[in-house]
């Protein structure tokens, strides 16, 4: 740590960016605790997973772009500029009149977090060296499991008791509260860049390649994969992606110098963070859906039931980056993980609507031990393994490559189960022995499942009926509630396949020794380093 910043200005720096992390990372826990109380209300499970891809899509593709920025420029403009996007974001989702605002003001809101997620671990790298900094990173990481803790606890009340449109609100004062830290006490990095240096072309062809490709796994639930819109926009952002692959090679300041990948630290991590990421979103965007869909429980009471999954991934995150400094072979801290991700999963995967809320609470503090001790792990060895002046672009990949994980496995798995729901629905409520002349209600019907997201709808559809078809109705209930659990049995399945290969390749981390390296700021500013104009 740089003995020209004071205990003072560190503490405060550090509090400012864990205030910028806790302001991306609660808004995805409070929301995703809502979102099925939002798509039932909106009417909107055909485009459910749109409102998670589209905001991993235009973070995805701002978070590469924001880390080389930020090695060009410092990290601290855009650090503001994503909280104060954010907060302006954040308000506009909650002013939403229907599911295509929201979306479109969920992509937005992505924008501005994929600068938020881009800078606030690279900032670590400017202000602490790297044995502390690994510590620091396991704190940074329990940012995630804190807010994951009270995101779903006052995201489920706020929309139990004042509506899903104050889940966004309350974005707003933590925002304020950030961008008045980090303008008032983050130093400032001073370079020589200039506009110049900016690779233009290449972000140009990034966003060209990855919205149009990312977009078209989305559509592929509704349009098939073989429809002439899935495969011509797929077939862009291949053509794009190679073109930006092409661009990358000549520019002299290329957004992702691919000669990283020969290094074995970097490629390894990037392997491993995206394999797991497309197992680990697969389970945790689901797991509220299984939870109000499939126990009916209140959403209140899912973001509770989430709680101790969080709890384990403050403890192994902050547990994983003590013992990093601490044990030569760290990669298996990794390996531990990843196994543990695989049996919380498998748990998940047997739940029926018989499952007691006890055996759900182990299987999910088992998911957040896994992923707790990989979260800071690979950061960690990223940034120790590169040389300082990669630092953002390095930092920034790993987030980069854990967000296009997420992308793909929202995309993929909600188009299996989008695909796969309305048959199993039709084959549950087939063997429920209606009596002559019943007619299930349009909203528990075979063509979607609003109605379980939507305790409300329950209500008011048993109350319209004879007292004799209550009881009926239930069985109907029951059998889609079912038929939801052996769906989403299968794609947490998938999820362990794809975790498999992330534990496989985690066994070819090597373990790079955290270096000593101190960064020598002039006049209170942290300007770069001479390695970093090597």
């Amino acid at each position: 740590m740089p003995a020209e910043l004071t205990r003072r200005v560190k503490i405060l720096s550090t509090a400012g960016v864990m205030l910028a992390l806790l302001l991306a990372a609660l808004d995805q826990t409070i929301v995703g605790t809502a979102l099925p109380r939002i798509v039932g209300e909106l009417n909107g499970l055909d485009r459910y997973s749109w409102l998670i891809t589209g905001y991993l899509v235009s973070s995805t593709v701002m978070v590469p772009i924001a880390g080389k920025l930020g090695d060009l420029f410092g990290r601290k403009p855009f650090l503001i500029a994503g909280m104060v996007g954010f907060v302006a974001a954040s308000a506009l989702c909650g002013l939403s009149q229907d599911m295509n605002q929201l979306i479109v003001f969920r992509i937005i809101q992505g924008l501005f977090g994929g600068m938020l997620f881009a800078s606030a671990f690279t900032v670590l790298a400017d202000i602490f060296p790297p044995a502390q900094r690994a510590r620091m990173q396991g704190f940074f990481g329990g940012i995630f499991g804190l807010a994951s803790i009270i995101g779903p606890v006052v995201g489920g009340y706020l929309t139990d008791h004042l509506g899903w449109r104050w889940v966004f609100y309350v974005n707003l004062p933590v925002g304020i509260l950030g961008v008045l830290v980090v303008l008032s006490f983050l130093p400032f990095v001073r370079t020589t860049a200039s506009w110049r240096d900016i690779d233009f072309w290449g972000a140009g062809a990034l966003v060209a390649g990855l919205i149009p490709l990312l977009v078209s796994l989305s559509l592929a639930s509704q349009q098939g994969w073989t429809s002439f819109e899935v495969l011509g926009l797929m077939a862009f952002g291949i053509a794009m992606l190679i073109a930006f692959f092409v661009i990358e090679q000549r520019v002299k300041e290329p957004i992702v110098p691919f000669r990283l990948f020969k290094n074995r630290v970097f490629a390894v991590s990037i392997v491993v963070v995206f394999f797991s990421a497309l197992g680990m979103f697969g389970m945790i965007i689901f797991v509220p859906l299984e939870l109000q869909g499939v126990l009916g429980v209140s959403v209140t009471n899912s973001g509770l039931l989430l709680t101790p999954m969080m709890g384990g991934l403050i403890v192994a995150s902050i547990l994983s980056g003590q013992l990093m400094t601490r044990i030569k072979r760290y990669h298996y801290l990794g390996t531990v993980g990843l196994v543990l991700m695989m049996v919380g999963i498998y748990l998940m995967a047997q739940t029926t609507v018989a499952t007691t809320q006890s055996t759900i609470t182990l299987a999910i503090i088992v998911v957040g031990l896994g992923v707790g001790l990989t979260f800071p792990l690979y950061i960690n060895a990223v940034q120790s393994g590169l040389s300082h002046q990669y630092l953002g672009v390095g930092t920034s990949q790993i987030q980069f490559w854990r967000n296009v994980g997420g992308t793909v496995s929202s995309a993929i798995l909600g188009t299996i189960l989008a695909q796969r729901l309305p048959g199993a629905i039709r084959e549950q409520v087939g063997k429920v022995k209606l009596p002559p002349g019943f007619r299930v209600p349009a909203g528990a019907s075979a063509s979607n499942a609003n109605s379980l997201l939507n305790p409300a709808a329950i209500a008011a559809a048993k109350a319209k009926l004879p007292p004799q078809m209550v009881s009926v109705y239930d069985q109907v209930i029951h059998a889609i509630r079912t038929a939801l659990a052996m769906t989403l049995h299968d794609l947490f399945l998938i999820a362990i396949v794809l975790i498999v290969l992330a534990l496989v390749a985690s066994f070819l981390l090597p373990d790079v020794p955290l270096r000593s390296r101190r960064l020598e700021p002039a006049a209170g500013e942290i300007p770069a380093t001479a390695d970093d104009a090597a």
